[in-house]
């Protein structure tokens, strides 16, 4: 891929792939994949506040457990990337969603994708995150950059992914989504 828009042509042209394992979990929740409208688009990230009760300090997506006055999963995605790192929900242009995964935490995660101006200001909610840093979009979808371990948790095989940004460690469900998101533009049209 050379550009943003044969990124956004390929990911609109092909289905997200259906994984095969997902467990029967009930809690939804969605995450907001922002890409960054750059001559070089980014995709921004934060890192949780480290006081957490859960994946303290750990590289995501905003994004968080669907409320029940959302209307969609994608307004989940929406509101928490306004919540968590101020993107305002009439500033992103979706451009879809792939299919959902299951967390460790037990929830069914669906990734949003959307774009965003590079012009936009970000603040973080201190309570929630603690950092947000971007990294280059299409070194992030360059599936040789991945390493992954397979680990057997409760009696269920899993793949964790890995990627190394400069000295920033992604990994787990965000590195998954990443991986998938490259699977899905990097197939041939």
């Amino acid at each position: 891929m050379t550009s943003l828009s044969d990124f956004i042509h390929r990911f609109q042209l092909q289905l997200p792939a259906q994984p095969a394992d997902l467990a029967n979990n009930q809690r939804n929740a969605a995450v907001l994949l922002p890409i960054i409208c750059k001559p070089e688009p980014t995709l921004l990230l934060t890192q949780r506040a480290k006081n957490l009760r859960s994946h303290a300090g750990q590289i995501a997506f905003p994004g968080g457990a669907s409320d029940p006055e959302d209307h969609s999963l994608i307004a989940t995605a929406l509101r928490e990337a306004e919540e968590e790192v101020s993107i305002p929900h009439h500033k992103v242009q979706v451009l879809g969603q792939l299919a959902p995964l299951d967390s460790s935490g037990g929830y069914r995660v669906t990734p949003v994708v959307g774009l965003i101006s590079s012009s936009l200001s970000f603040r973080t909610n201190p309570t929630e995150v603690a950092r947000i840093f971007e990294i280059p979009l299409f070194d992030a979808l360059s599936l040789p950059h991945y390493q992954h371990l397979d680990i057997k948790n409760r009696n269920r095989q899993r793949r964790v992914y890995f990627y190394w940004y400069r000295e920033q460690m992604i990994w787990g469900l965000t590195a998954a989504i990443i991986y998938r998101l490259a699977q899905q533009v990097q197939r041939s049209v």
